[in-house]
């Protein structure tokens, strides 16, 4: 069993509380690590707001996986690193098409709606994804901002805002095909 120096037992014993559901410990792990495992993220994607959605993955797994840690294998440190990392890459090796659809549906609903028809799906939104929507693109709002001003998780704005596109696109697409009909 490898020797920890002081800081790694203390995490290793904050995970082990985290394990059993400590929040407390959680967030003491968290403020402890933060900073460290964002600067790793960073180093491999290159992109803030990319390292920034690499970080909460990991943390979430991090909670999720916590009484997986085991001690004997490797310091907290470096188990945690290992997640950052592995995440870091799966983020390189998605196709950069979908880091690109909230783009790419905008322009095709404005290519499609008129501002009437527009308002019009956007009431028939749920609220959060109303919300974001506004939020992103009447206000210039990005995920990461979105995130931090609504208070909720960056990967929760992310569905709001994709699921929300993907509505807006079939209500117009409704619209559109019934104007046809009319005329």
């Amino acid at each position: 069993m490898p020797s920890l120096d002081a800081e790694q037992s203390r995490l290793a014993d904050l995970l082990a509380r985290s394990a059993l559901g400590d929040r407390a410990a959680f967030g003491q792990v968290y403020a402890a690590t933060r900073s460290k495992l964002f600067a790793v993220s960073l180093r491999i994607v290159r992109e803030r707001p990319l390292a920034e959605e690499v970080l909460q993955d990991s943390f979430v797994s991090i909670w999720n996986h916590a009484g997986d840690y085991a001690q004997a294998k490797s310091a907290p440190g470096t188990w945690m690193t290992a997640i950052v990392r592995n995440r870091s890459l799966d983020v390189l090796r998605r196709p950069r098409e979908e880091a690109d659809i909230d783009a790419s549906l905008t322009a095709n609903l404005v290519d499609r709606g008129e501002a009437h028809s527009l308002r019009e799906c956007l009431a028939e939104l749920d609220a959060p994804a109303r919300q974001s929507i506004a939020l992103a693109f009447y206000h210039g709002l990005s995920h990461s901002e979105l995130a931090g001003h609504l208070q909720r998780p960056l990967g929760t704005v992310k569905t709001h805002i994709r699921r929300g596109l993907l509505k807006l696109k079939e209500c117009l697409e409704r619209g559109a095909a019934a104007a046809a009909v009319r005329s």
